[in-house]
């Protein structure tokens, strides 16, 4: 057999791939008429399904820190499901970008890393980007009023546990473990914490169209998502190309949404996400260009 053999994809493209995956969550999870529990639990069933086929053989062996950082993960997918059920696709993915805002204050904290500058001119701005998502004025034909100032809320939520999760990824206590152990148990303790929720108020009925976004939710969006994303980076695709292909995610998730389902963002909500996205775009690129001069 041919050792040798060069992959069918680069690992660009795998990153490419992975990244687009992950931007079609919010037109999914709004596609389904389950509600934000029920979501949660069949996208986080069949992930996990995926993530342990391909990555046990790498060990999953649960200690406690790998349960405190499954726990951060399991927390950024039920927050950001339940606020795209209840705002717009827009406003949980941006709000949800906002992660590196707690990462830059609490890295300092936590790992000991210098807080520069910049880094509070970048938290600055993206803290006024954020304060824009709340001057939206609620219209009366808007499906979503009662609920989008939780949603809305909870997507920052989903950014703070974003946040958190990288955070402690990088923690030398993470490094030394199989990468997958929080994604695997993280959607395993989505299953369990939602279980009961939905069986309290179970779905009045489950469509056809309603288990195809689930299982495509935890299959590919998911599950084959970080499978193509783990392989392209030890692919070798620079730290600075997947941040970059990364930004892809927050950009095409509202875009789906308003082309399948004619959902639109608010001004106020494309004037913050365009401040925060641009903000955390420059202060990565930055960061990384300082990284490979050093």
């Amino acid at each position: 057999m041919d050792t040798n053999r060069q992959p069918i994809l680069s690992p660009v493209y795998l990153v490419l791939i992975a990244v687009l995956l992950w931007s079609t969550g919010g037109l999914f999870i709004k596609m389904t008429s389950l509600d934000a529990f029920s979501v949660n639990l069949c996208r986080s069933f069949f992930a996990a399904i995926v993530v342990a086929v391909f990555t046990y053989k790498k060990g999953l062996r649960l200690d406690a820190f790998t349960l405190f950082t499954s726990l951060l993960y399991a927390g950024t997918l039920s927050a950001f499901v339940y606020a795209t059920k209840n705002t717009t696709a827009a406003n949980a993915i941006f709000l949800q970008y906002t992660a590196p805002v707690y990462i830059l204050v609490l890295s300092p904290l936590i790992l000991k890393e210098k807080f520069r500058g910049e880094d509070l001119i970048t938290v600055s701005i993206c803290i006024a980007g954020m304060s824009l998502f709340f001057l939206e004025v609620p219209s009366s034909a808007n499906v979503l009023t009662a609920n989008i100032l939780a949603g809305n809320i909870a997507a920052l939520v989903s950014g703070a546990f974003f946040g958190l999760y990288f955070i402690f990824l990088r923690h030398p206590r993470s490094l030394q473990k199989n990468p997958a152990l929080s994604v695997f148990y993280g959607n395993i303790l989505v299953v369990l914490l939602m279980t009961p929720l939905v069986f309290i108020t179970p779905p009045a009925q489950i469509t056809l169209a309603d288990i195809g976004a689930t299982l495509f939710l935890g299959i590919f969006q998911i599950g084959f998502a970080y499978i193509f994303f783990t392989n392209g980076i030890a692919g070798g695709v620079r730290s600075l190309d997947a941040s970059i292909i990364g930004f892809l995610e927050p950009l095409f998730n509202p875009v789906w949404v308003f082309i399948f389902l004619a959902e639109r963002p608010s001004a106020w909500a494309l004037l913050g996400g365009a401040i925060i996205i641009t903000t955390v775009g420059v202060h990565s690129f930055r960061q990384n260009r300082a990284k490979r001069l050093a």
